[in-house]
């Protein structure tokens, strides 16, 4: 006879799946509030699902949505399903042989893409990675993706903190990835089946999701300028990086996280968009007029910071610029142009700076012209570095009149 050791009827216990069963034993059964046993944001979905009429013996299902509403919801993801791409695969590379598993959701829960767990002892995962399969928190009660879908804050689960009984195998962490307005876009969720999280599965979701939320950003963005910033250059290019895009007139278009961390001052945060002036120091002339180093530069940010700062030119007819430093640009001697953050360079900044275009048009001019300079005159080659079509090279250059003057080649590289 195989017998069941119930929990302890104390405030103490001995495992964690104790302290859980003791929690639910409060809430469900006597109807106290299981607070410390459980984190705040599970006794608040427990309380959301009894609210709907539900009950924790019912059997959660995982029926997808409909073939239409499937696609649908693929077609609305589209440039973020593009942007998380190259994150999810070095994601589902990271956790491979794990026994985990990821899953990508709408703002609605909607699963729009998942990994497969390396377990065979698994029922429920291939269930819960199905394209189209419903996780809001009304489908199938307590879960983590359910819970940031609802609530927008990161969260795990762990087992018995599902609400219906029959999921209570399931372990997972989620994050939110979020717009440039704020709202929320999807949902990352890490799970396991019949395991604890082997890892700092929150850490590492919400290090994936912030990836994520990176590039989403930076491909939706409509501002002309795209800055990168960090204490530190060699955090450019990771989750850790700060995004700051700038609009014509100076102001702040958005922010990621990291940026609003670094940056913003708390007499700025309740007065609007700030300008690139109050942050930086700097006017977004300047910004257009930065020189194309390629190198990362130390500035003074206006709350005394330091920080290392590039900026991208992202023009109005979507050629995007080459990255430019801000602030002190490099040396022309090879022997000092790769200063270390430790000795950055201190050259004087009007010797070096170039002229600043005036407008917007003046440095998609520039742009395209030094990309037609390094391809020695090839438009398909310099269209390939810009990438855009030939098309619209042939058609910029038709309106300043130089495709016959200038001699531009359109041969094959």
């Amino acid at each position: 006879m195989q017998i069941r050791t119930a929990p302890p009827s104390g405030p103490f216990f001995v495992t964690p799946q104790q302290r859980i069963e003791l929690a639910r034993e409060r809430y469900f059964e006597q109807g106290e509030r299981p607070s410390g046993l459980v984190s705040e944001a599970v006794i608040q979905s427990w309380t959301r699902c009894l609210r709907a009429r539900r009950e924790p013996a019912e059997q959660a299902t995982f029926s997808p949505v409909t073939a239409s509403r499937t696609h649908h919801a693929l077609a609305r993801n589209r440039t973020l399903l593009e942007s998380a791409q190259p994150v999810l695969r070095e994601l589902e590379q990271a956790i491979h042989g794990s026994g985990c598993c990821f899953i990508l959701t709408d703002a609605q829960g909607i699963v729009i893409d998942a990994s497969p767990s390396s377990l065979s002892n698994v029922a429920l995962t291939p269930l819960v990675t199905r394209i189209g399969v419903n996780l809001g928190e009304d489908e199938v009660g307590t879960s983590a993706p359910g819970i940031v879908v609802r609530t927008g804050s990161a969260c795990a689960v762990h087992g018995a903190e599902h609400f219906f009984q029959n999921i209570k195998g399931m372990y997972c962490a989620a994050a939110p990835i979020r717009e440039a307005s704020g709202s929320l876009a999807a949902v990352l969720d890490i799970s396991i089946e019949n395991a604890e999280l082997p890892f700092d599965v929150p850490a590492l979701v919400g290090m994936y999701a912030t990836g994520i939320e990176n590039r989403l950003l930076i491909a939706c963005s409509r501002s002309p300028i795209l800055l990168r910033l960090q204490v530190n250059p060699t955090l450019f290019g990771t989750p850790l990086e700060a995004l700051v895009a700038v609009n014509e007139d100076g102001h702040v278009a958005w922010m990621n996280t990291a940026a609003d961390r670094l940056l913003m001052r708390a007499e700025l945060r309740h007065a609007g968009p700030p300008h690139i002036e109050e942050l930086l120091g700097c006017s977004f002339e300047h910004l257009l007029a930065a020189a194309a180093t390629g190198n990362a530069r130390m500035h003074r940010a206006s709350n005394g910071l330091g920080v290392w700062v590039t900026a991208k030119l992202l023009t109005a007819d979507g050629i995007s610029g080459a990255m430019v430093s801000l602030g002190t640009p490099a040396p022309t001697d090879t022997t000092t142009a790769t200063a270390s953050p430790e000795t950055p360079a201190t050259t004087d900044d009007a010797a070096l700076q170039p002229a600043a275009p005036q407008s917007l048009q003046d440095a998609s001019r520039q742009t395209i012209e030094q990309a037609l300079a390094k391809a020695n005159g090839n438009v398909s080659r310099a269209a390939r570095a810009l990438g855009v079509s030939r098309g619209l090279l042939y058609r910029r250059l038709r309106e300043w009149g130089q495709a016959e003057a200038s001699g531009h080649s359109a041969e094959r590289p």
